[in-house]
Formats: C-alpha cells, sequence, structure tokens
C-alpha cells in the first residue's frame, strides 16, 4: 500500500523494544465513550466507521484503556476490527478505577493489575496484549509491586511489553530497574511541554513516548496567532500543524490523536503527510516560551 491510499504511513515507522514496529501516528480510543469519558458513545455505528477507517488510512496502532467507559472502548475496538489484522498492535491501559463522568481513581494492587490484565484480553479478543501499560501509579502501592506484577504477566505470556503512563524521570527509571520498559505516555503537546525532560530521556533510551492530547493548541491557533497564520500557507488545520509538529520534534514520539468523527479522523490522519521546513518548526516550537 502507498502513502496515498494509506496517509498515515507517510509519519514513519518505530519499533517498541526495538522489537515491534508501528506506525507512528495512531489512533486514541478515549473519545469513543460518552461525555467524560463515561458510558456509551452518542453514535456507536459512528464509532465503528471511525475505527475501521483508521486501519484502512494506515492505522497500526490503537491505545485503550479499561476505564474508557469504563469497559467500552475495548469491547469497541474488538466489534470494528476482530479478527484483527496481523500487523495492528493494540495497547490498553490499566491502574485507573472510574466513579463516574470524569473521576479518575488510581488503584495499583498487584491482584486488580492482573485481573485488569485478564478482562482486558477478553474485551479485546486477544492471546497477548502487545503493549500493556500503567495508566497511573498508586501511590498507596510500591512501584515495584505494581511493575513487578506487569513483568510476572509478561513472562507468563499475557503482555508482550510493558508500558508507563503519567510518570517523571525518576519513575520510569524505577521501574525500569524492575523490567524493561517499552514506551511512556505523558500529557505533551505544542503548547503544553511540561513532559520536556522525559521526553528527552525517552529518546535517548529508545523509549516511545505517547503523547496524549497531543492537540491542544489553546491560543496559538487563535486568528492571527503563528499556528493559524502557518496553517493558512499550508492550506493545512491547525490540528495538523499540531500533529506535525510533534512527529518533526523527535522520532520516538507516537501521537495518538482521537476523535469520533471519521471526517476529523481523516483530517488528522492527513498530518503524516505535512512536512516542516526547519524555520517553520522553530517559529512553532518559539511560539511557547
Amino acid at each position: 500500500m502507498s502513502t496515498q491510499t494509506q496517509p498515515a504511513k507517510a509519519s514513519g515507522t518505530f519499533s517498541l523494544s526495538g522489537r515491534l514496529p508501528v506506525t507512528r501516528l495512531g489512533f486514541g480510543s478515549m473519545q469513543l465513550t460518552g461525555p467524560g469519558v463515561w458510558g456509551d458513545p452518542k453514535d456507536p455505528d459512528e464509532a465503528v466507521r471511525v475505527l475501521r477507517r483508521a486501519v484502512e488510512l494506515g492505522v497500526d496502532f490503537i491505545d485503550t484503556a479499561d476505564s474508557y467507559g469504563p469497559v467500552v472502548a475495548e469491547p469497541l475496538i474488538r466489534k470494528a476490527l476482530h479478527p484483527y489484522p496481523a500487523d495492528l498492535v493494540i495497547a490498553t491501559k490499566a491502574g485507573l478505577t472510574r466513579s463516574g463522568p470524569n473521576d479518575w481513581r488510581p488503584v495499583g494492587r498487584p491482584e486488580y493489575l492482573r485481573q485488569q490484565a485478564e478482562m482486558s484480553l477478553r474485551h479485546l479478543g486477544l492471546e497477548r496484549i502487545p503493549l500493556f501499560q500503567l495508566h497511573r501509579i498508586d501511590p498507596k502501592v510500591p512501584l515495584e509491586e505494581q511493575v513487578g506484577e506487569l513483568k510476572l504477566l509478561q513472562d507468563e505470556g499475557k503482555i508482550a511489553h510493558i508500558g508507563l503512563s503519567e510518570v517523571d524521570v525518576d519513575q520510569l527509571e524505577a521501574a525500569r530497574s524492575v523490567t524493561a520498559i517499552a514506551s511512556v505516555q505523558n500529557l505533551y503537546n505544542l503548547a503544553n511541554r511540561s513532559a520536556e525532560k522525559l521526553l528527552e530521556r525517552a529518546e535517548a533510551e529508545g523509549i516511545a513516548f505517547i503523547p496524549w492530547f497531543p492537540l491542544a493548541t489553546g491560543e496559538l491557533a487563535k486568528p492571527g496567532g503563528p499556528l493559524a497564520e502557518l496553517a493558512e500557507r499550508h492550506g493545512a488545520s491547525a490540528s495538523q500543524l499540531a500533529l506535525a509538529w510533534l512527529l518533526r520534534r523527535s522520532p520516538v514520539m507516537l501521537p495518538i490523536p482521537g476523535t469520533s468523527s471519521v471526517a476529523h479522523l481523516e483530517d488528522n490522519i492527513a498530518a503524516a503527510g505535512l512536512e516542516l521546513t526547519d524555520a517553520e518548526f522553530a517559529e512553532l516550537t518559539d511560539a511557547v516560551g
């Protein structure tokens, strides 16, 4: 397939742990649920169409979590895409519980993480989860016990690779003292680069960096702002430029923009073919102090 028929492929590839290749521009499934990441989507049929269209466009890396819904996004992925294409990599997460819309509470007890891994295997229809991520570190449970349970699941063949979400450099290194870490997933975008030190460490160690909330552009996208002006010059959307900037920022970057609309999905995926010049990249980088 060419980048014309599968435009996501223009973003290039990255190999998780040096062994599992994925197309760098992926898809995040959080927005396929109801308001507040709670309950079923407003249009379940469109959610299925979005997932199928993403794969048609060359996406082979889909990020999800047991807590999206909860237990909504994973079954949707199975409904839309099972039996899965051979090259599709599904990354899921456990470690956050839900008590209502927009409410997230960390639980990292080993027995809970094991239960949720088993449930994700069932809900996704998988024999092994390609990438299983600790959704949050539970401050009430030693980090070594949380990551250690994921290592046991890996040793048992139930998960292939282990990732972390919302960690700092010290936590990453503490986890790496227990087992190999394939990925980190933190809030990061053009307008919010608070995880810069983690990104630099991930790049140095060949660890995938998955930026969640990749499209936040804030004041930059307002009329007259640098993002709006550059988007006009490129004949592109502000979202496409924000994604192009992320892809250019680091070779370990795996953006996973999510949406519940096929039209918005297609707009996002087109960012893979957008090339920024050195000057344009610097202009956007410098737009946020």
